[in-house]
């Protein structure tokens, strides 16, 4: 990580502080974006089946489950505290079903940490030299029935002084509404490059139902 970076990322305690012991004994583990990536990939998926949640890191590693954005907090407060900045990166998508992920850089180079219910929206290692190649490495994999990224936009976690999205028990709803209003930048994207991969997606469900494609290329950038 940059030096610069690293310096902007202690504008918050990077130390102990509120954590619990056991929390801090897991963020302390967790040092690195890949460690922490590994660790979300191992909890089950928060499907909300008992109403909208909006966790932070706090309520994560005690229910141990997590839907994207909860994921892409609770990586935001486990970097932050190994130096990192608080971004959260917003693929917003045609359908609004947004897709929110962690954001950091290293030497220079854009990566992310992500949970998802579909493979390929996982992290991605940090081997991006712009912000719109990463995203574009999102666009394939997020076109299914109605999924299509049509802009993207960064949230500074800091800027939100009124919220707890660190450790607070409770909902956070102020993190989503700052998401929502942030401005995005487009991603213009061709419609036939668009129905090409509609038609793949359509077409692998039709013959594996059960099934979530892995067919895209560079594989190799998935965190």
């Amino acid at each position: 990580m940059d030096s610069e970076e690293r310096r902007r990322g202690g504008a918050t305690p990077s130390g102990r502080g509120r954590f619990t012991e056991a929390e801090w004994h897991l963020v302390r583990r967790l040092s690195t974006p890949a460690k922490v990536h590994a660790w979300l990939r191992g909890l089950p998926y928060n499907y909300e089946e008992r109403g909208e949640t909006l966790r932070t890191f706090r309520t994560v590693a005690r229910l141990r489950t997590a839907h994207c954005l909860e994921a892409a907090l609770s990586a935001a407060t486990i970097m932050e505290a190994h130096g990192y900045p608080p971004w959260l990166l917003d693929l917003e998508s045609i359908d609004d079903l947004d897709h929110v992920v962690f954001l950091f850089r290293q030497a220079g180079r854009w990566g992310t940490v992500a949970k998802s219910r579909d493979p390929g929206l996982f992290g991605r290692k940090p081997v991006f030299r712009s912000l719109r190649d990463l995203v574009w490495s999102y666009f394939d994999p997020y076109i299914d029935m109605t999924g299509r990224i049509n802009g993207y936009g960064i949230l500074d976690l800091r800027t939100l002084r009124r919220a707890d999205w660190r450790l607070s028990v409770g909902n956070v709803w102020a993190v989503q509404r700052a998401l929502i209003e942030m401005p995005h930048r487009r991603l213009r994207s061709s419609d036939a490059r668009y129905a090409r991969w509609h038609l793949r997606y359509l077409e692998f469900r039709r013959r594996f139902p059960d099934r979530k494609p892995v067919y895209y290329s560079r594989k190799e950038t998935w965190l």
